[in-house]
């Protein structure tokens, strides 16, 4: 079976409702498929919820900050920003990532 966003949001909560300053954050590594969680074999993989993505990155990553939707591709309801990783959203899934001139999925131009 394979590891959800769900599984690693209750993993995560299971432990504490914000990470404290001691604990480092979850490392993302953005790939062609969506996220993966280093060291975990966990994964946010593109067609998740924005309900439950967005919600666990602010969790992790600390809080988004919303970018211009202006040359995104058509059906992007949301381009959202936690430091250098930027990731899009329909409305009803995770479609594409940008970070550091790297891609993949469905993305806006920076």
């Amino acid at each position: 079976m394979r590891p959800t966003a769900l599984g690693l949001a209750l993993a995560l909560s299971a432990c504490t409702n914000t990470l404290s300053p001691s604990e480092p954050a979850p490392r993302l590594l953005p790939d062609a498929n969506g996220l993966a969680v280093a060291g975990t074999g966990l994964r946010i993989d593109f067609g998740r919820s924005p309900a439950g993505v967005i919600p666990l990155l602010d969790r992790i990553l600390g809080p988004h900050r919303p970018l211009p939707l202006r040359n995104c591709p058509s059906g992007v309801t949301q381009n959202l920003q936690w430091g250098d990783l930027a990731l899009t959203f329909t409305a009803e899934r995770f479609v594409g990532w940008r970070e550091n001139g790297r891609s993949a999925g469905q993305g806006c131009p920076s």
